[in-house]
């Protein structure tokens, strides 16, 4: 890193900015890698630490420690939160858990193991490239993670040590010491856009360790990386349910309400802290573990009134329930193919049941006269529209993924079927239901033989239905040759309706001349 002590102040800048990318990509890496190797472990573990807030603490903690992301857990217990299967006390328990667990990941990366890159990766790209085991590919994806973090750590201490003696750093610098609210909100910012308070705090440390910033201001910024890790989950959760948006808004008022407290005592603490150690880049991180164990210790006691407040601020909504939002569709799992194509089959599924009972009600509309029957399957496909443009939007976001080629294939039958869903719901509401505005307004009626054979193969084709449903979700091969065997029969039924009507025709029968478009 001695070379960089000649480079000028853009291209130590563009190396900075570099160095910070890698190594937000090999905390994406690492993060990625463990949710898909222990992903359902993960979510066992938090499932099971519900008994009360110390367990549900320290899963927290645990959690976040081996996904080296309290943003990750964040969106995790959110979506737990959002389908009602932790409660808001819990889940801000753990959240508590979270963001000491996210000290101690900083902690290890304070240590000289920064020449452990290059075996980090050798062994990642040994794993990840020789072996057909996703969990092997994995645990080399979490090694490669490392390795770009810790090669990104030794290229941002060699360039912050030669910024030390940048005149204009000095004097931004200089600016921002002597205002520490300033300081916060600068750091707050970067974390944000960063979305990684992980990240940050080792930048800072490299900072603090080079001396190109004292330790006050490294502490105020320390304190920014922590309200900007919190905001994070918060924005990335606008939209999202209630109760789900609670779980991070809970944990920002309990981080910024004591951000707040230690900003004016900001000028005190190196003191305070210096007797743990005396060096700068520890000191950083000594402050930024103390800070959240802080935070645990205060709101573990006040939970409730935690919850209380939060639930004040963000109360719930009092709106009808929306069809057309999908239930099933989970972002938190994105990056998991398996879990992601799972959901996206469910809510499949759910569109699949709609446009069934719309194939259900199709016959009652055409030869009834209840016109609001019409327009509520007229109605019913507005809901299947929607929620097949989100099952596609999130399907492309799932395709963003690595996929196994049996999951690149699944990828596609979902995508395909419920894209023929879509076309069954226009063709009932658009074809059948203008049939049935026509019968009404024309006021004609089948014949009493005429309509017992609509519903005879009304009855054949709703079965039909229904089994190509449980293939769908079954994919029994079974099942499938009878779907294929049923085409079959539904052919001949057809041919067979056809004769008897014309034959009706042909004994000049009136109520079959005044409705053969419509038969037919």
């Amino acid at each position: 890193m001695q070379g960089l002590q000649g480079i000028h102040g853009a291209e130590l800048l563009l190396t900075l900015l570099g160095a910070v990318a890698l190594m937000l990509w090999g905390v994406r890496m690492v993060r990625t890698g463990m949710t898909r190797a222990f992903g359902s472990a993960l979510r066992s573990v938090i499932a099971k630490a519900a008994r009360n807030r110390m367990t549900a603490f320290a899963a927290g903690l645990g959690v976040t420690a081996v996904l080296q992301s309290a943003t990750a857990t964040a969106l995790l217990l959110a979506s737990f939160a959002g389908r009602g299967l932790l409660t808001l006390p819990t889940a801000l328990a753990m959240m508590l858990g979270a963001d000491v667990g996210s000290t101690l990941v900083a902690q290890v990366f304070a240590f000289d193991i920064k020449w452990l890159w290059a075996l980090a990766m050798i062994a990642g790209l040994v794993l990840f490239n020789s072996s057909t085991n996703d969990r092997l590919r994995n645990a080399g994806r979490i090694a490669i993670g490392l390795a770009l973090m810790l090669m990104a750590l030794n290229v941002i201490g060699g360039v912050s040590a030669a910024l030390r003696e940048s005149p204009a750093l000095k004097i931004v610098l200089g600016a921002l010491g002597a205002e520490p609210a300033i300081a916060v909100l600068i750091a707050a910012g970067l974390t944000w856009l960063a979305h990684s308070s992980l990240a940050i705090v080792l930048f800072i440390m490299s900072l603090a360790g080079s001396g190109a910033v004292n330790p006050a201001l490294a502490m105020a910024l320390v304190l920014g990386a922590n309200i900007g890790g919190a905001i994070v989950p918060v924005i990335a959760l606008i939209g999202s349910a209630v109760p789900a948006r609670r779980v991070p808004l809970g944990n920002l008022m309990a981080r910024l309400s004591l951000a707040l407290l230690a900003i004016p005592l900001l000028r005190h603490v190196p003191d305070w802290i210096s007797p743990l150690s005396a060096a700068p880049e520890r000191m950083v991180l000594n402050f930024h573990m103390l800070f959240n164990i802080a935070v645990a210790i205060v709101f573990l006691p006040l939970l409730y009134p935690l919850v209380d407040v939060t639930t004040r601020v963000l109360p719930a909504p009092v709106t009808v329930p929306d069809g057309r939002i999908p239930h099933h569709l989970d972002p938190n799992v994105l990056d998991q193919p398996s879990e992601s194509l799972a959901c996206a089959m469910r809510e499949t599924l759910n569109v699949g049941d709609i446009v069934l009972d719309m194939l259900r009600r199709s016959l009652p509309a055409i030869s009834g006269s209840d016109a609001k029957n019409i327009k509520d399957i007229e109605r019913e496909d507005d809901r299947v529209d929607a929620l097949h443009e989100a099952i596609k939007l999130y399907l492309i976001q799932a395709s963003k993924t690595d996929m196994s080629e049996a999951e690149s294939r699944r990828y596609v039958e979902i995508l395909t079927f419920t894209t023929n869903l879509e076309h069954i719901g226009d063709i009932i509401d658009k074809n059948l239901m203008e049939l049935a505005q026509k019968r009404l307004k024309k006021r004609v009626s089948f014949s009493a033989e005429g309509l017992h054979e609509l519903e005879q193969f009304h009855a054949t084709v709703v079965d039909n239905m229904r089994l190509t449903l449980n293939v769908f979700a079954t994919r029994d091969v079974v099942l499938a040759r009878r779907l294929l065997q049923s085409k079959t029969v539904v052919r001949a039924k057809e041919v067979e309706a056809v004769e008897q009507h014309f034959a009706r025709l042909r004994d000049g029968r009136p109520e079959s001349l005044e409705t053969s478009s419509i038969h037919l």
